[in-house]
């Protein structure tokens, strides 16, 4: 297991949000025991492959195995080759060296004094061309040799401060670079001489690829054009990708079908190129901050047929290769992982190193490696499996604090699978110890927690693979506490409540709407018992009918049969649908005064001497909360105030002239008043 559990750590924000009833999700609420179940891509590579690979139908098993050997001063790798003597060039930065990686030794074969080298390829009878930015500048080590001192400079590109992509043609003898600010792709022969091949309207080119048949390809960072060269100055677009730039491209050798493969990036900040300074180190990648964009990988047939392989919205893809069965690589720029896709398109990510970023690797010949970024370090790949094969799951988070049960796996072949488990959502020396290894189906060691890991060892059966796990578990009952309760007399008009002055008058129910929220913290699902009692009176009595059974946060209450007064209703939430009884939790709580009132109010006087309108209106509760007046027939209701200029008791009288509203003229007035029930009276009189 690694000392440093880096890329677990950051994934470990979005588990700690993610409930625990995700990864149970045949379960839609907390029912007793519950499981998490692992057996799906995203499920099984949240934690750390170390020495695994895992595939998009679930399967882990035994990955490459890495060497790992830093790079001493040198923050990021940003290109690689393959010498005939098998030794591996790693070009870097901060301080453009190049490195030499052979017998599991790491030693400088040339400085450039830029700020990286971007870009290398294998050129003239094994000469080694070098690419590098702030200054666009070539260098050559003559058959890849190099003594650690300064490297002699081979061309300068007119025009260009970042050579960003290096590609030779073997047929014609002539080196291609692509490069920025202006867009331009060179063309370079064994001489040093430049000429501009192709000037695109792209601000930067950033990767180019020759094919065996001399085919020439160019990728931009702006518009994420892919380009086909027809000859100097010719190009037709192949793919306008829906990204900002064509990061890499690779041609397969036209044995093996021909294919174009790129990889194109979508990112969250605008493209940054390395400030134009020497001194200080460069961001480990050009185009972007550390935040990870979005990548896809994309196969074009030699007929032009594109066909998506790969897609990741979690981070951008930095490096593309062929390994010896022709399948494509892609190495992430977040999480430092190497991913690849079968030709029935099946994922699998075969190797999770502890740096950020896949800078460079050869998956194919005798010698092959991974370069990484942040920090530097050169992995050789020593072959597939071996004792060292540990997968580990992502933090599982129970949500309270949990007592574990059975460990299951389906696998074929021997595993060996340890649990620990501690509080804190990143593991920490608070946690357990690794528990004694299960190599079958039993009972989880560790202690009761609320989170969880799981791991897996291939120290057995090299060649087995896990398909699924699966871990019991049972939360501690929580009580769910009812925060609050609200009451909302029902009316059958457009809007509940008094209507405002014109408006259509209501028309009053009985019905209380009752509803209340809950804090639930270990989801177990619930049953509400309600209760009501009138104020100044002790008992609750039942709100429910006998066997009635609510689960809903809401209730409607029938007050037809009720008297009128002030009531107050109780709501209980109890746990014993999800446990047994000596488990079960229960809380309840009471709501402020509901208002029953289903009578509305009454004329105690009314009368019209010419436009004077007096009268005093009643309610048995109150407070009489409207007044209005209106010509029979007619919708427009007009506002009365009461003689003290107030609503406020169940008694108010009003004296009003009505010149204004009611002309000259005989008239049927209609007067109507409201309590704050909703409960409304009319009454008419003579106008004369």
């Amino acid at each position: 297991m690694r000392s440093s559990l880096r890329p677990l750590v950051r994934r470990v924000s979005s588990v700690v949000l993610v409930a625990a009833a995700l990864l149970a999700a045949p379960h839609a609420v907390a029912v007793g025991t519950r499981n998490f179940t692992l057996n799906t891509l995203d499920d099984l590579k949240g934690g750390d492959l170390t020495g695994v690979a895992l595939d998009s139908n679930g399967n882990v098993y035994a990955g490459l195995n890495l060497g790992s050997t830093p790079i001493p001063d040198a923050t990021s790798v940003w290109s690689a080759v393959v010498l005939p003597d098998g030794a591996a060039l790693l070009g870097t930065g901060s301080e453009g060296k190049i490195y030499r990686a052979v017998g599991g030794q790491v030693s400088v074969a040339a400085t450039t004094g830029q700020m990286a080298v971007s870009s290398m390829a294998v050129a003239w009878n094994g000469d080694v061309i070098a690419g590098t930015f702030p200054e666009g500048k070539l260098y050559r080590l003559t058959g890849g040799k190099g003594s650690g001192e300064q490297a002699k400079v081979f061309a300068e590109l007119p025009g260009a401060e970042d050579v960003w992509g290096l590609a030779y043609d073997e047929k014609a003898k002539v080196l291609y670079a692509a490069t920025g600010p202006e867009g331009k792709l060179f063309r370079i022969d064994a001489a040093g001489k430049p000429q501009v091949y192709f000037d695109s309207d792209e601000p930067h080119l950033m990767s180019v690829a020759v094919g065996d048949d001399g085919s020439v390809y160019t990728g931009s960072n702006g518009k994420g054009l892919l380009y086909k060269l027809n000859g100097p100055g010719r190009a037709s677009v192949l793919y306008d990708f829906d990204a900002d730039d064509v990061k890499a491209i690779v041609v397969a050798p036209t044995a093996q079908g021909g294919a174009v493969y790129a990889i194109a990036n979508k990112y969250s900040e605008p493209f940054a190129a390395p400030k134009r300074t020497k001194t200080g180190p460069p961001s480990p990648q050009p185009t972007r901050s550390s935040k990870p964009g979005k990548g896809q990988l994309v196969r074009f047939t030699r007929e032009g047929v594109i066909e998506k392989l790969l897609s990741d919205d979690d981070t951008h893809y930095v490096s593309l290769g062929l390994g010896d069965d022709g399948a494509p690589y892609v190495g992430t720029g977040a999480e430092g992982r190497l991913h690849t896709v079968s030709e029935n398109r099946v994922e699998r990510v075969v190797a999770d190193t502890e740096e950020r970023q896949i800078g460079a690797f050869v998956l194919a010949g005798k010698r092959r490696f991974v370069a990484t970024t942040d920090p530097a370090v050169f992995h050789e790949v020593r072959g597939v499996g071996g004792a060292d094969a540990v997968w580990t799951s992502k933090v599982l988070d129970a949500g309270l604090r949990a007592t574990f049960g059975r460990l299951t796996w389906r696998s074929d072949g021997a595993l060996q699978l340890e649990t620990r488990s501690g509080n804190t959502d990143a593991p920490d020396t608070t946690w357990s110890p690794w528990s004694a290894a299960l190599a079958a189906p039993g009972d989880v060691k560790s202690p009761p927690a609320r989170f969880v890991q799981i791991r897996a060892r291939w120290n057995q059966e090299p060649k087995a693979v896990l398909r699924e796990v699966s871990l019991s578990f049972v939360t501690d009952n929580a009580r769910a506490v009812i925060r609050s309760i609200s009451v909302k007399n029902q009316s059958k008009g457009t809007k509940p409540g008094v209507q405002a002055s014109g408006g259509e008058a209501p028309k009053p129910s009985s019905s209380v709407q009752i509803s209340w929220q809950v804090d639930n913290p270990d989801q177990d699902e619930l049953r509400y018992r309600l209760w009501y009692r009138m104020e100044g009176q002790k008992p609750w009595r039942a709100l429910l009918k006998a066997g009635e059974k609510v689960t809903r946060t809401e209730h409607t209450w029938d007050t037809t049969a009720m008297p009128e007064g002030e009531y107050r209703v109780l709501v209980e939430a109890t746990d014993e649908l999800s446990n047994p009884p000596d488990r079960v939790q229960k809380h309840s709580l009471e709501s402020g005064v509901v208002l029953v009132d289903n009578t509305p109010p009454v004329f105690k006087s009314l009368a019209l001497q010419g436009r004077r309108l007096r009268g005093e209106v009643v309610d048995g509760l109150g407070p009489v909360s409207r007044i209005e007046v209106s010509i029979a027939g007619s919708d427009e209701w007009r506002p009365l105030f009461p003689s003290d200029g107030v609503f406020d008791e169940p008694a108010e009288a009003f004296d009003a002239d009505i010149s204004a509203i009611v002309p000259a003229g005989s008239h049927l007035v209609a007067v109507r008043a409201y309590d704050s029930a909703g409960n409304v009276v009319t009454r008419d009189v003579d106008a004369r």
